[in-house]
């Protein structure tokens, strides 16, 4: 992993407890994602100032004294078949699975057919001109060679109407980026893609889990609302945001209403996105537990229908 965003250009650099890669200008996030890590406060002193970094973000345990409440996506813990599914969701997977074939792709064609796949995904997400093409294709190349890295896509007559570019590392099977053609999601074809690959991931040696992604800063619900319709569970814990000690009294309620009231001009400014997302959950981690917010995917009410995934 550490490679593969080495050759998108990433500065990737390792501390005692996690790697980190910048997400964003000098903005660092701790991978592998499903690592769960609690860096001692000198060594995030340390990384900050050194690397002249702005923040970090990183998974930590619930019993963490910091961090927001938070949650990550996973299956683990036994086998995914059409029978530990539940219901809508195995009728969901039939439907695609008479609609399209389910089969590993090269990464060239996942870096070629699969931006047009990419872009309609962001665009049904709100998240128009997040990416480009060129970044598409640097990102799905870099992965060539590099074992652990695959691609698996969706078919309907040959055409490529769904997508998932996916990794192993240690136990672990993690969807990275899944992406679809806006017109076939009726098909069931989301459904049945994220079914197949989980299911064929948990049936290999040395797989214990399979990681479907973060508690988003900045994503709809209905990304996650998919991944638990599909028999995923999410796995409490809290996500903490640390900013340098040089311009952490900077980052304060003032300055996230501020962030949010430009972000309401600029609905579609990714920059301003994550930058509120950052502040929210550095200011919602310093309050004890109790006093945070639940979460929308860890609610006891079940969330509406949907067939939308996200990376």
């Amino acid at each position: 992993m550490a490679e593969w965003l080495r050759r998108q250009g990433h500065r990737v650099i390792r501390t005692a407890s996690s790697y980190w890669f910048d997400q964003g200008p000098r903005v660092y996030q701790a991978f592998p994602y499903h690592w769960v890590i609690e860096p001692d406060r000198r060594e995030l002193a340390q990384f900050l100032l050194s690397q002249m970094a702005i923040g970090l973000r990183f998974s930590t345990p619930l019993t963490a004294s910091l961090g927001a409440y938070s949650y990550h996506a996973v299956h683990e813990n036994g086998p995914y078949t059409m029978a530990t599914l539940p219901r809508r969701a195995r009728t969901a997977v039939r439907k695609g699975l008479r609609n399209v074939s389910v089969e590993p792709i090269d990464l060239e064609r996942l870096a070629t057919e699969g931006w047009e796949l990419r872009a309609q995904t962001l665009q049904r997400q709100g998240r128009t001109g997040a990416e480009t093409a060129d970044w598409w294709a640097n990102m799905c190349r870099s992965a060539e060679g590099l074992p652990g890295f695959e691609a698996w896509g969706a078919l309907l007559r040959g055409r490529l109407v769904a997508a998932i570019l996916a990794v192993t590392c240690d136990d672990c099977y993690t969807l990275l980026y899944q992406q679809s053609a806006t017109e076939y999601l009726h098909y069931g074809a989301n459904n049945a893609l994220a079914y197949v690959v989980t299911h064929e991931a948990m049936t290999r040696s040395g797989i214990k889990r399979v990681f479907y992604g973060l508690h988003s800063l900045d994503a709809p619900l209905e990304v996650d609302t998919f991944k638990l319709r599909m028999g995923y569970t999410v796995k409490p814990l809290r996500q903490r945001v640390v900013f340098n000690p040089l311009l952490a009294p900077c980052f304060n309620r003032y300055s996230h209403t501020l962030i949010k009231r430009l972000l309401d001009k600029r609905p579609d400014n990714t920059f301003l996105a994550k930058a509120e997302g950052m502040i929210r959950f550095y200011l919602q981690g310093r309050l004890p537990l109790e006093q945070q917010p639940v979460p929308p995917a860890l609610a006891e009410t079940a969330p509406p229908d949907t067939d939308e995934p996200e990376d």
